[in-house]
């Protein structure tokens, strides 16, 4: 697959929110840190991977147990609307209605769609808070 030289889909903040159409994965997923060459090992069942210079972090299914990862589960929410990397305003619209609910969230970013990761006992609560976000 070659590259894709312009970012498809809404960059329209409004656009966006109106067709936002989360989607909650019924797997509870753990963020996990481990070494770079351990993360080679792991990658493969990872969601999601990212290197720092400290070490990978990793996000796995819970029944991806390891000692070092964070013993929360996480919910994700996928973000069904097609959103462009060049979007503006669609996290900090998400976050701002999470936030102002005490959700925590950690957001990703993928080349169609925005993820977001809430604690899992939490993941009702803020699928109801993006059922009220209004474009």
């Amino acid at each position: 697959m070659g590259i894709v030289g312009s970012a498809p889909g809404l960059a329209d903040l409004r656009a966006l929110l109106a067709a936002l159409d989360p989607d909650l994965d019924p797997v509870p997923k753990r963020f996990i840190h481990v070494s770079h060459e351990r993360a080679r090992e792991r990658m493969l069942d990872a969601l999601m991977m990212f290197r720092e210079a400290e070490g990978t972090t990793l996000i796995v299914d819970v029944n991806e147990d390891d000692a070092s990862g964070d013993r929360m589960l996480w919910a994700r929410i996928t973000l069904r609307v097609q959103s462009s990397l060049t979007a503006v305003g669609l996290m900090a619209a998400v976050s701002a209605a999470l936030a102002k609910r005490g959700i925590p969230c950690n957001p990703v970013s993928a080349f169609l769609h925005d993820h977001l990761f809430v604690p899992w006992d939490r993941r009702d609560e803020a699928l109801d808070a993006l059922s009220h976000l209004t474009p």
